[in-house]
């Protein structure tokens, strides 16, 4: 069914809807082989690209290919099966709080259609972590591996912040396979200001202590390079499992007619994100796993993010410029540039321009 599909012929029509209407069209949708998987089987099978070039174990995990989606857009864990359908390798859920939220006043999601570029100031809107975790538990563990990107509720204060976190852990411990620790949105507010060496050493001490699921840090692509450079290593010193670089920005110079709230994610993002990956990289590529996300939208993008020493990437806003083929197409273009530079298997690409 999805086969038939040319996104480029309906692409004008889901945009004449609010970005957040096509958002909940596009989740009704993936939401429909939860129910009946037969007719998007052939769909899945056709853009699952599953080849041992691209497969890797991670966290005792098998990633069949390195691209996932990112964060954001399956707040609530209802299209994992839907996700996996459309060909991503894993997926994470989230970013979900301890206690449902309803997220920023609306309208809070933007499109900026000449720079395929998103701006969104949802706020952590999601079911809050008790109905996402009964939803987890009846789909975990999964076929890919799955993420739970985690974030404080807006109502607590920063000095309580931490609690939020150790209480999201210990509700989804041994249901994903692996953590991310979300301090880096811009739509919560002081939620940024958690960026510092006191209170990522805290939280990551209590966080190991309560897991054994890896966990990682997402930060902001707004940092200075030398602070995020000192803050990953930091991170990794008190015990991280990886870096995901990087959330979205809020410099609004990217985009010709900027809203005033929100972030911005897409293509604009892509030079200022992999500026920060790049001198991330320098310091803790084969120190630690290394995720790179932000306006990566072709084979080439993501494969450029893979030689600076991402072993998987993640993409969000490029499937809403370039339809739901865009996975396969990022695949199999990763299988044609590793075999172009000689490669056998993507291990030996991972990184390689930092030796």
């Amino acid at each position: 069914m999805l086969k038939m599909i040319n996104y480029n012929a309906i692409k004008p029509l889901l945009f004449k809807f609010q970005p957040e209407t096509a958002h909940h069209i596009a989740e009704c949708v993936l939401r429909l082989p939860n129910l009946c998987p037969t007719p998007f089987n052939f769909f899945q099978r056709s853009h699952f690209i599953h080849d041992e070039m691209l497969t890797q174990e991670i966290f005792g995990r098998k990633f069949y290919n390195p691209v996932g989606l990112g964060a954001g857009f399956d707040k609530n864990a209802t299209m994992i099966q839907g996700i996996y359908t459309l060909g991503f390798g894993f997926t994470e859920i989230g970013t979900v709080t301890p206690r449902p939220q309803d997220g920023n006043p609306k309208p809070r999601m933007f499109r900026h259609i000449e720079e395929e570029s998103i701006q969104n100031a949802m706020g952590f809107n999601n079911d809050g972590a008790y109905k996402v975790q009964k939803r987890l538990q009846k789909s975990y563990p999964f076929i890919t591996p799955i993420g739970v990107n985690i974030g404080k509720n807006k109502i607590t204060p920063e000095k309580e912040a931490i609690n939020d976190y150790t209480h999201l852990i210990k509700t989804f411990d041994g249901l994903g396979d692996y953590f991310v620790i979300n301090i880096s949105s811009p739509n919560t507010p002081g939620l940024r200001d958690l960026q510092n060496e006191e209170f990522i050493g805290a939280l990551f001490k209590e966080a190991k202590a309560l897991t054994k699921m890896p966990i990682l840090l997402k930060i902001a692509p707004d940092m200075l390079v030398e602070d995020a450079v000192a803050l990953t290593k930091m991170a990794v010193e008190k015990g991280a499992d990886g870096i995901i670089a990087t959330n979205t920005t809020i410099d609004y110079s990217l985009v010709k007619n900027p809203k005033d709230i929100g972030g911005l994610s897409g293509a604009v993002l892509k030079e200022k994100s992999f500026e920060i990956f790049e001198a991330i990289a320098k310091e803790l590529y084969g120190k630690t796993l290394l995720i790179s996300v932000g306006g990566i939208d072709s084979a080439e993008e993501a494969y450029r993010r893979i030689k600076a020493g991402a072993s998987l990437v993640q993409i969000l806003s490029g499937i809403v410029f370039h339809g739901p083929d865009m996975i396969m197409k990022i695949n199999k273009g990763l299988i044609e540039l590793l075999k172009k530079d000689g490669y056998t298997h993507i291990t030996q690409a991972i990184g390689a321009d930092r030796k």
